[in-house]
């Protein structure tokens, strides 16, 4: 079984900066690609970022993409989201996933753990 928890979230300004954490209860953590989603009120959850098992690729969603960074450690089992200049826009709830495969992917569906998400409020 895998357990995601993700944490950082919070009530920052437009322009701000936050780092979204997930740390993943597993042991097959390294072989495993993660990515990120968002949900915002009234809309469907939506590809963010994504990273390979090693790190050695990742892909970006181009409302994101120059704005936010996904990097992993996997001494930690734990995978991050560097999120800067933010956007009102970018209000939503974040999720992170794990796939059971190694190379990253964007679709929802490609992924069979999700963690519980954590809130991200940007203010104008």
């Amino acid at each position: 079984q895998v357990q995601l928890v993700e944490s950082g979230g919070g009530l920052v300004q437009a322009g701000d900066s936050l780092r979204l954490s997930c740390a993943a209860s597993v042991r097959t953590f390294s072989s495993r690609a993660m990515g990120w989603f968002r949900q915002a009120p009234g809309k469907e959850r939506e590809f963010v970022a994504a990273i390979s098992w090693s790190g050695a690729n990742t892909g970006y969603a181009d409302s994101v993409k120059g704005r936010f960074t996904i990097s992993r450690d996997n001494a930690r089992n734990t995978v991050y989201l560097q999120m800067n200049s933010l956007k009102p826009e970018d209000t939503a709830v974040y999720y992170c996933a794990a796939r059971t495969l190694p190379s990253f992917a964007t679709t929802l569906v490609e992924y069979n753990y999700w963690g519980q998400g954590t809130q991200v409020t940007v203010s104008s």
